[in-house]
């Protein structure tokens, strides 16, 4: 199944791209990710989604950089949304968040966290926007089926699914890519991905850890596995990013791993 959005068509013959940085932390830097990485989709001819979070409600300290809160979060969206011309995704993690992020964002996406929650999914679906549906850490893919019913039964068959790794012991994550096909059979687009995958969870005590070199390996991959879709969080300087840094991809990689993704996407759907 394919979906429309926009101009152009999810799980088409174009590879599909959502990203942007983690969580919101300046005007400057959401234009500045979202000019570079248009021009890189742009160039490639790949589709493009660009994502950001007004607020990351599961960060590991109470003290940690959460985002600019829903309000100034989705007026800094919609200014992206207007001046790159660029369709938006981002989190919702309340039911009453639903209709006010729909009026901003082409793309609801729940948390991994919280892809049980009934209320958030019934709320994102009856929106009419896309729901994007993180696979918790814990639960096995074929699992996400309940979760698709809940949508669908809510009147909503706009619906992405995303694999962002399995907890793996503690503090690391693995990534099972008979996921990626497993999903597939449900009928929907299947996102990859692959900078939360390279989390370690609480390693760093109050702060999640990361491994950032393995995050172009898990792309490819997902894309041979037969994923229609990539997500990566892309800050300009990751190691100076507010939250995620470990694992968030640099804004000048981007072109270089997108190209090597498009090409096998390319091989895949022949």
């Amino acid at each position: 199944m394919t979906l429309n959005l926009k101009n152009f068509i999810i799980g088409g013959d174009k590879l599909t791209i959502l990203a942007g940085p983690c969580a919101i932390e300046s005007m400057d830097i959401l234009k500045q990710t979202a000019e570079g990485l248009k021009q890189v989709c742009e160039k490639l001819g790949i589709n493009y989604v660009f994502k950001s979070s007004f607020d990351k409600a599961n960060r590991s300290s109470i003290n940690s950089y959460r985002g600019l809160g829903m309000e100034k979060g989705l007026e800094m969206l919609a200014q992206i949304k207007k001046e790159f011309d660029l369709p938006i995704v981002t989190d919702i993690h309340l039911p009453e968040q639903a209709a006010i992020v729909a009026e901003v964002a082409d793309i609801i996406q729940i948390p991994a966290f919280l892809c049980r929650q009934t209320d958030l999914l019934v709320a994102a679906a009856k929106t009419g926007k896309i729901v994007n549906i993180k696979k918790g850490q814990f639960l096995a893919p074929q699992q996400m089926k309940s979760l698709v019913k809940k949508v669908e039964d809510s009147g909503n068959h706009k619906i992405l699914l995303t694999d962002r790794g399995v907890t793996f012991g503690y503090n690391n994550l693995v990534v099972d890519f008979r996921a990626i096909p497993i999903m597939k059979e449900f009928g929907y687009p299947v996102v990859f991905d692959a900078t939360h995958s390279v989390q370690m969870p609480g390693s760093n005590g109050d702060s999640t850890g990361g491994d950032r070199r393995f995050v172009p390996t898990l792309a490819r991959a997902a894309m041979a596995a037969g994923a229609d879709v990539l997500f990566f969080e892309i800050h300009p300087n990751p190691d100076c990013a507010l939250c995620d840094g470990p694992n968030m991809l640099a804004l000048s990689d981007a072109e270089k791993v997108f190209k090597k993704c498009k090409d096998i996407y390319e091989i895949v759907k022949e």
